[in-house]
């Protein structure tokens, strides 16, 4: 049986720790997210985001809007969140319903860019110069330390996803020695490039998308899919197909999902320390 890599039980150490140093700062953290229109998924999301900043001690803010909300409304806002020093992070509730999401990112300050999804933190994160990065990718890079140890990371790993999801990823993975290639669910050649790797990361949302056929024996995997069914929330691994062959497995829920929002409040407080070294 494999490891089962609890993501919530890890995030819960992390939260505590970030409470502890939050206590100590001489003012207080602030987020404010933009959320539009009336996506479920997107309103749990933002529910959870807010419970773990209310936890922690970090101010929070939630900004409204229906779903046909004008574009230039939201980027007219951010630039007023721009602008407060209560406020160090920004975030945009994706997907957004019509309105241009590069737009609206475009508009975010970078250093309060705390999904790291803005193009000039992206630039810096591929010149290998300190940036805010995606807190997915951290939260996966946090989970993979988690499986492997003290030890150096798999030689080799294949990520499924967009290119988008997988690029802050691949650098991350790269700059830990780790060759990395990518792909997507409709690649004829999926199998022979996931059963290569020692560590697979799934990112597309297609339930069962990855079984027993697809996985190289005591790789690790990595489940960011995330799909409602009428059983629950599923992942895109089939567990029950891979769990006797492979050494270590993020659940859903309970994996990636809790340590995005962990590593959410990780880039709240290097965002908070950046504009405060910019303020000097």
């Amino acid at each position: 049986m494999s490891h089962i890599l609890n993501g919530k039980a890890l995030a819960a150490r992390i939260q505590k720790k970030i409470q502890a140093r939050v206590q100590t700062m001489p003012s207080t953290p602030g987020l404010a997210i933009l959320l539009v229109g009336d996506d479920p998924a997107s309103h749990i999301y933002v529910q959870l985001k807010r419970k773990a900043c209310e936890e922690v001690g970090i101010h929070f803010e939630l900004f409204l809007y229906p779903a046909t909300e004008p574009e230039q409304t939201l980027i007219n806002n951010i630039q007023e969140l721009n602008r407060r020093n209560d406020i160090h992070g920004i975030l945009v509730q994706l997907p957004l319903p019509s309105q241009n999401a590069n737009n609206v990112i475009f508009a975010i300050n970078p250093l309060k860019d705390v999904d790291g999804f803005h193009p000039a933190n992206l630039e810096k994160l591929r010149a290998h110069q300190p940036s805010l990065i995606s807190a997915v990718a951290l939260g996966v890079m946090r989970l993979i330390r988690e499986a492997v140890g003290t030890g150096p990371l798999p030689p080799h790993a294949t990520i499924v996803s967009s290119p988008l999801f997988a690029e802050p990823l691949e650098i991350l993975l790269k700059e830990s020695g780790v060759q990395t290639t990518v792909t997507q669910a409709e690649d004829k050649h999926l199998a022979d490039k996931t059963t290569q790797a020692d560590l697979l990361i799934v990112a597309e949302g297609i339930p069962g998308l990855i079984t027993k056929d697809f996985v190289k024996p005591d790789a690790i995997l990595i489940d960011v899919g995330t799909t409602r069914t009428p059983e629950g929330l599923v992942g895109d691994v089939d567990l029950e197909s891979v769990k006797d062959i492979i050494s270590a497995i993020t659940p859903v829920p309970g994996g990636v999902g809790p340590m995005t929002v962990a590593m959410l409040l990780v880039n709240i407080l290097k965002a908070y320390e950046l504009q405060k070294i910019k303020t000097r």
